[in-house]
């Protein structure tokens, strides 16, 4: 993988993990439209780092939330930072029993299928464009709602269906409101990445001997600095009901996934 080609992902990872039109899913279609030929391994490892670059950016523009539930559990007190933490630790169950369960089943999904990519795109774009007729209310999300949007979660591990569209539809279909909304659907990811990340270098199927460091170096910068960048910026968007924006893209480019995958694969 050249330089140009790390930033050109890294840019992609780092503005589509927030914006609902699907991280997994663009990458795919940008590794398929610059002809990535890396090794399995490096081209795993080059996904984690984008992945740990947005969930750093995240924890950055979330920092005085995390340093709050951080706080609530270290003190073992049962108030509003505990329950939040026990919230997300909920949503994480469905998407941690899928991955659990399915990984293999999922992994197969990420083999190049434009169509199939273009085709979930439709779907977030449906829900999208749902979620953006909903009204703003003042709920705040609870625990039942919290597993419902770990499902949405759990369905987004495919690609093409935005992580952040599934949960934050979700959420607002539910009737939270959409800025507690969007809060909950950027924290809860944090953990899911981090421990996978942990369970790719415990279970050694990462592999550094061949990674050249500079361009995962460069990856990794692309892809925080857009996240920084995303993620502002949709917390903005998600409160303004500016969704429909981005239903409209995911039409667009869901169809020609669909066109260039039916008729040039």
């Amino acid at each position: 993988m050249e330089i140009w080609e790390a930033v050109i992902l890294g840019i992609i990872q780092g503005f589509t993990e927030f914006l609902p039109v699907s991280s997994s899913g663009h990458l795919e279609l940008g590794k398929a439209i610059l002809g990535d030929t890396s090794v399995p391994e490096e081209s795993l490892l080059f996904t984690v780092v984008l992945h740990f670059a947005t969930a750093l950016s995240t924890i950055v523009v979330y920092r005085k939330d995390v340093w709050e539930i951080l706080r609530g559990l270290l003190q073992f007190r049962w108030n509003e930072e505990s329950q939040f933490s026990l919230k997300i630790i909920i949503s994480m169950i469905p998407a941690v029993v899928v991955g659990l369960l399915f990984e293999e089943q999922l992994e197969e999904f990420f083999g190049g299928n434009v169509a199939f990519v273009g085709s979930m795109l439709i779907v977030t774009a449906l829900l999208l464009w749902l979620a953006d007729k909903a009204k703003d209310t003042g709920k705040k999300v609870t625990k039942w709602n919290a597993f419902m949007i770990g499902i949405a979660q759990a369905v987004a591990m495919l690609p093409g269906i935005s992580r952040s569209g599934a949960t934050i539809s979700t959420s607002v279909l539910l009737g939270n409101d959409k800025g507690k909304a969007a809060r909950f659907s950027f924290l809860m990811v944090v953990p899911l990445i981090l421990g996978k990340i942990a369970k790719d270098i415990y279970s050694g199927e990462l592999s550094s001997q061949s990674a050249d460091l500079s361009v995962l170096g460069v990856g990794f910068i692309a892809a925080f600095i857009c996240g920084l960048i995303a993620c502002t910026w949709m917390i903005s968007l998600v409160r303004k009901s500016k969704l429909s924006w981005f239903a409209a893209y995911c039409l667009v480019v869901g169809l020609t996934a669909i066109f260039i995958g039916i008729y040039f694969q």
